[in-house]
Order: structure tokens, then C-alpha cells, then sequence
């Protein structure tokens, strides 16, 4: 018996290590755990090749409902900025759901929106939602850890808004108990958080609902989780449109691909912001980081660098634009291009994104500012918590041109 890594498979199959990882995850690919690393029978490997059974990108499309999308232009408001000037502020509150540490309250907050609750499990992350919003910007909402699943949780949220509108509820919710290897969706108890949010938004009745998801969600147990989302929320009174938006045409310096629903129970249109840039003048990683080339390493700022030994910057320095330090990876390690937007910025190798021309990885304050966060958005915790909020996060100009749509749709007429 001939058994192979997911390295080697991928490259037998001239596939991606992604795409093996979730036939596997999908339960299409037999695999066996080996001293708890994933291992594949090279026969049913070939078995699974010959079947043509690869999850590409193509076949993920099929999936794919078309989308009805109401798109509307948000230029004439985008220089408006209500994280910087009071004046901004629209008058319109919202709660953020799986907040982290702020990046689409950040966004909606830039869009003019007001902040009046938020939930966050994560210590580290709400230490930074309170020092930002709180400390800083003198937010009136109360921030602590909390987990959304418990009873008194919710109490206390309802308690806290009860004497306030509540317009606007944004979330993204975790999506990991939607397995790719069955169709059990409402009993997985993992989709827990999805319900909790459903529970959160009948309860308090805002006139519109934004849901943030990654773009595989799209695609999980062939587009039965999207329709599982719509039904559910028009069984609750809220009309649901949903697309792909990429970050990068809305000013981020980074190409990151997110599904957004907006739905509202007043039968408005539900808007969708229209791209405001391209191709031919997308921000670019070095004109975002370019600033932070040469100045000294500031903890203060989560300015914090790697200890890299001499040898390793001789290997950072000589990996060409585009290219990863190690031939396995295809984000982790990477080099991302200058004079383009960055690679997507994960929460797992978010500090093993190399900067461009110097031999170092970038700083996590470089990597906020690839995720368009404010220089004056300072992360809490350990550089290693730094990193997973940075790259958990929404990107906060993302949510500002999803906040302008909304606010066009709560401005507009029946």
C-alpha cells in the first residue's frame, strides 16, 4: 500500500493543496489520520482522479445562484469620514454581532453609523474594540467578553438598547459548522452562532440585517447554506440580496473577497455599494505601507518586528514579488507585489507576509494598514493576538461602502 502527504497529491493532480484538502473535507477523497497529520491511499487517489471528482473553482460556480443585486453609487459620500469627524455622523445606531476587534464597526462608524453594542468572545479582542471606541472615540456602549449562545448575555444586550433605535444589526458569523461532508446543517451544533445571531435580530427588529461571510460559504453542501439563510430570514420578515464583494474596489490595498447579505423588513431595496476602483487605479500594498519603511521599530503602535536571523533575511531578500518562501505554500511566506494590493491577509500566517523590499516580515502595523485601518487603530494583547484580530478581521473601509449602501437604503423612500 503506496500512501502520499496532500503535498504530493497536489502535485499529481496539478491541483492546489486547497482544493485536496476539501475533497477531503467533503468526504470525496478517502483519507486516514497518521501520527495526526492527513494521509492518502495513492489507489484512492488515483480512484478519486480518474472520477474526475476535483473541487475546482469552476465546479464551486455551478453552485452558485445568480445574484440580484441592487447597485448604488456611494461617491458623492465616500470622502465623508465619521471616525474622524463627529460632523459625519449620520444618526443611525447599530450593533455589531462577532465583532472582533472592531474592523466593520470601524467601517460602519467611517460611513457616519453609531455604535451601540457590540458581543466579542475574545479577551484580547475586546480589549481592543474598548480601547478604540471607548477610550478613544468615547462611544456610550458597554464592552466586555461575552458569549452570545447564554441567556443572560442576551438579556443583558436587550437591556442595554432598550431605550434606544436600533436601525442597523451587522455580523459575521462563523461558519465551520456548516460541514462540506453532510447536510445535517440545523443540527450541527457548531451553527449555534448563526442561530444565536437569527434569535438576536427577531428579538430586536432593526429595519435592516448585514451578514459577512468568506466567499466559500457560497459554495458549502452546493449553495443549500445560502438558501438555508435566505429562507430563514424571510420566514423572520427580512428580504434578503446577497453578492461577492472584493475589498480592493472600495479603496483597500489588498484583493480579499467577501459575501455580503443585506436584507430589511420595511420593503426597501436592499443596495449594494457599486465598486469605486480598478484595475487601472487600485491602492497598492506600497502606497499603504510605504510610510512605515524607516521608521524605528515602535511597540506602541504595534510596530514590532521579526528577530530574524542573517540567514533568513538573505532568504526573505532573494524571494521575487509574487512568490512565497517555500514552494508548498500560496499565501503563507508570501512576497506580495509592490506596485499591486496585497495577498489576502489570514489570521493564521498573518505574520509571515513578507514586505516587498525590506528582509523582514511585515509588522502587524503594516498589516492593519493592508486591512485600510486607521494609523490611530491600535491592537491589544500580544504580538501574536495583534495578528489573528488583524486578520480576522473586516476591512474597515469594506464596511464603510457597505454602511453608505445601507444609509442610501434607510434614507430612501418606501
Amino acid at each position: 500500500m503506496s500512501i502520499i502527504t496532500i503535498a504530493e497529491a497536489a502535485e499529481l493532480s496539478k491541483k492546489s493543496q486547497k482544493t485536496i484538502r476539501r475533497a477531503v473535507a467533503a468526504g470525496k477523497l478517502k483519507s486516514t489520520k497518521i501520527q495526526n497529520k492527513t494521509r492518502i491511499d495513492k489507489r484512492d487517489f488515483d480512484e478519486w482522479l480518474q472520477k474526475g471528482c476535483c473541487s475546482t473553482e469552476e465546479q464551486d460556480k455551478n453552485c452558485i445562484r445568480n445574484d440580484e443585486v441592487n447597485w448604488i453609487d456611494i461617491s458623492d459620500e465616500w470622502k465623508k469620514d465619521g471616525w474622524k469627524n463627529k460632523k459625519d455622523r449620520n444618526g443611525y445606531n447599530f450593533i455589531d454581532l462577532f465583532s472582533g476587534a472592531g474592523g466593520l464597526s470601524c467601517g460602519m462608524v467611517m460611513a457616519g453609523f453609531n455604535p451601540i453594542a457590540s458581543v466579542e468572545i475574545m479577551p484580547q479582542a475586546v480589549e481592543t474594540y474598548k480601547y478604540n471606541f471607548i477610550e478613544q472615540k468615547n462611544f456610550k456602549e458597554e464592552v466586555e467578553t461575552r458569549d452570545i449562545r447564554t441567556k443572560e448575555v442576551k438579556e443583558k444586550l436587550y437591556e442595554s438598547v432598550k431605550n434606544k433605535k436600533v436601525d442597523v444589526i451587522v455580523g459575521g458569523f462563523p461558519c465551520q459548522g456548516f460541514s462540506m461532508a453532510g447536510y445535517r446543517v440545523v443540527d450541527d451544533p457548531r451553527n449555534s452562532l448563526y442561530k444565536e445571531m437569527k434569535e438576536i435580530v427577531e428579538k430586536l427588529q432593526p429595519e435592516v440585517v448585514v451578514m459577512e461571510n468568506v466567499e466559500g460559504l457560497r459554495s458549502m453542501l452546493n449553495g443549500k447554506v445560502e438558501e438555508m439563510i435566505i429562507d430563514d430570514y424571510k420566514k423572520i420578515g427580512y428580504e434578503i440580496n446577497l453578492t461577492v464583494l472584493n475589498s480592493a474596489n472600495y479603496g483597500v490595498p489588498q484583493f480579499r473577497k467577501r459575501v455580503i447579505f443585506i436584507g430589511n423588513r420595511v420593503g426597501k431595496k436592499n443596495y449594494h455599494p457599486k465598486a469605486l476602483y480598478n484595475e487601472s487605479n487600485y491602492v497598492t500594498l506600497g502606497e499603504a505601507i510605504s510610510k512605515f519603511m524607516y521608521i524605528p521599530e515602535n511597540k506602541e503602535i504595534n510596530h514590532q518586528f521579526t528577530r530574524h536571523t542573517e540567514a533568513m533575511k538573505k532568504r526573505l531578500a532573494a524571494v521575487p514579488e509574487g512568490k512565497s518562501l517555500y514552494k508548498n505554500y500560496s499565501d503563507s511566506w508570501k512576497k506580495s507585489p509592490w506596485d499591486k494590493p496585497s495577498c489576502t491577509i489570514k489570521e493564521n500566517h498573518g505574520g509571515t507576509n513578507i514586505h516587498p523590499k525590506l528582509a523582514r516580515c511585515m509588522t502587524a502595523r503594516e498589516l492593519a494598514a493592508l486591512q485600510s485601518f486607521p494609523d490611530d487603530f491600535i491592537f491589544k494583547g500580544t504580538k501574536k493576538w495583534q495578528l489573528v484580530q488583524i486578520g480576522n478581521a473586516v476591512p474597515p473601509l469594506l464596511g464603510k461602502a457597505v454602511g453608505l449602501s445601507v444609509k442610501k437604503m434607510l434614507d430612501s423612500d418606501k
